[in-house]
């Protein structure tokens, strides 16, 4: 079976759990236990994965596949990315919340409507959500994903706006219009802390 149109990563497969053929996943979901609500998932290859049981564990789900039967085959499927479909999540969403597939590919301009670039990835490691900015010729940039950093995101014209002071490209004092140092909000105003009301949507 093919890939899913337009996927969306949900979760990724870590070790084994003892030796009947659990698995101790990763989830990208709000609701960790929401990961067996989407029916199947599938992996970069079209194959398909049907959950049979899925608890809490810490920080991670313990999840029995079906045909996954014994600690070997739980093995083989370390490090395994699993994908939904983008049109299986909900389309409603509250102001202000966005998901990551959504966001990859628009349009970066500043202030004055100058283009910076393009977001290619969002991520989290553990302090707040971050958008990658990519540029021309350019190493890509970190910025944090708060209201400063971030003012506006227009879906629909393709374009979201960034502050480069409160993005951390330009220092308070810099008139140039080079980028400072990537990745390094604290620079801007605020610090690089995040701001309640700019997150991404979490599919639940």
């Amino acid at each position: 079976m093919p890939q899913p149109e337009n996927p969306v990563q949900l979760a990724v497969i870590g070790a084994p759990h003892g030796t009947r053929g659990e698995v101790r996943v990763k989830t990208f979901t709000g609701d960790p236990l929401a990961l067996g609500e989407y029916g199947l998932l599938y992996d970069q290859t079209g194959r398909s994965y049907e959950i049979m049981e899925i608890r809490e564990a810490k920080t991670v789900v313990v999840v029995r596949f079906k045909g996954v039967n014994d600690r070997n085959a739980a093995e083989k499927l370390n490090g395994t990315a699993l994908f939904i479909s983008r049109e299986q999540l909900p389309e409603e969403l509250d102001e202000d919340e966005f998901y990551h597939a959504d966001l990859i590919g628009l349009e970066v301009t500043d202030l004055e409507g100058a283009v910076i670039g393009r977001v290619t990835g969002i991520y989290d490691f553990g302090g707040g959500d971050l958008v990658e900015l990519s540029t021309p010729g350019r190493k890509p940039y970190l910025i944090p994903f708060t209201q400063s950093a971030v003012p506006d995101i227009d879906m629909k014209g393709g374009r979201l706006t960034v502050d480069p002071v409160a993005a951390g490209l330009v220092a308070d004092d810099d008139t140039s219009d080079e980028p400072g140092s990537p990745g390094n909000p604290g620079r801007g105003k605020d610090g690089g802390q995040r701001d309640k009301g700019r997150d991404r949507r979490e599919p639940k």
